[in-house]
């Protein structure tokens, strides 16, 4: 949900590590990365709407 309330914006790894893991201090930037890879492979032919933006982060597509 993070991706989707950002409403478009581009999130930072640190930014959705905030959101999604609060506190936790044995969690990483490239946990994100994991993440959005089984994510993607979850959504099938819609995996596009995760939109990968280098050298910053991500952004959900809603068009």
């Amino acid at each position: 949900m993070t991706l989707i309330n950002a409403d478009g914006n581009v999130l930072t790894r640190e930014q959705i590590l905030s959101d999604v893991w609060k506190n936790e201090f044995d969690v990483y930037d490239r946990t994100v990365d994991v993440h959005i890879k089984k994510l993607r492979d979850k959504l099938g032919k819609h995996n596009f709407r995760i939109e990968t933006v280098r050298g910053v982060g991500y952004r959900w597509r809603s068009d």
